[in-house]
């Protein structure tokens, strides 16, 4: 599990599938064992409280991202206990959403990461890539269909070099600077070899 604290009111947690088998849960637990996500989510907020020194009261929204092949992003939000709950001492609201991306995008804080990662990426048979530049960030979206063997050598190899994304390809074609339209590995590894 991976925390970061975004402002005073929010913060993020990251979780891999491993995470979530370790804590005894699946995938297609967090859509059906209700008592179960909720006890993870409330071992979480704990957990993230202790280690960031966030205080946690009031209401918590939490938005959860599945991502494909990935994991899970959770982003949480705290906002301001009101009148009405004051005077009840460790009160918690948690509000849930939950989404599922079937995209496999990363987001790259530097160029040479990405040079670095496509050497790999064609190392393991996968070259068919899109490459954008959006709020000072690079993505990449992998449009390989992979195998899970595949799969697996993809999480390994990019969890090296970057960061899982929420943003979704329509969002990165709208806003985003497109630096390949695809094949992008290959067209990478070929000018920067």
């Amino acid at each position: 599990m991976k925390l970061e604290r975004v402002s005073l009111n929010q913060f993020k947690i990251f979780l891999t599938f491993d995470d979530l088998i370790e804590r005894g849960l699946t995938k297609e637990d967090l859509w059906h064992d209700l008592p179960g996500v909720h006890q993870l989510f409330h071992d979480m907020m704990f957990e993230a409280s202790d280690e960031l020194g966030f205080e946690l009261e009031g209401t918590l929204l939490v938005q959860v991202h599945i991502l494909q092949a990935q994991g899970m992003q959770i982003i949480v939000t705290q906002y301001p206990q009101t009148e009405d709950f004051e005077e009840e001492e460790d009160y918690i609201e948690m509000k849930v959403t939950l989404d599922e991306s079937r995209e496999l995008i990363f987001s790259f804080t530097d160029f040479e990461d990405i040079i670095s990662v496509s050497h790999q990426l064609q190392q393991v048979g996968i070259e068919d890539a899109a490459v954008y530049f959006m709020n000072d960030l690079y993505y990449m979206e992998i449009q390989t269909l992979l195998r899970p063997e595949q799969r697996e050598n993809l999480i390994a190899v990019m969890s090296e070099f970057a960061n899982p994304s929420i943003v979704t390809s329509v969002r990165l074609n709208e806003y985003g600077k497109k630096i390949f339209e695809d094949d992008a590995v290959r067209q990478i590894c070929s000018y920067f070899a």
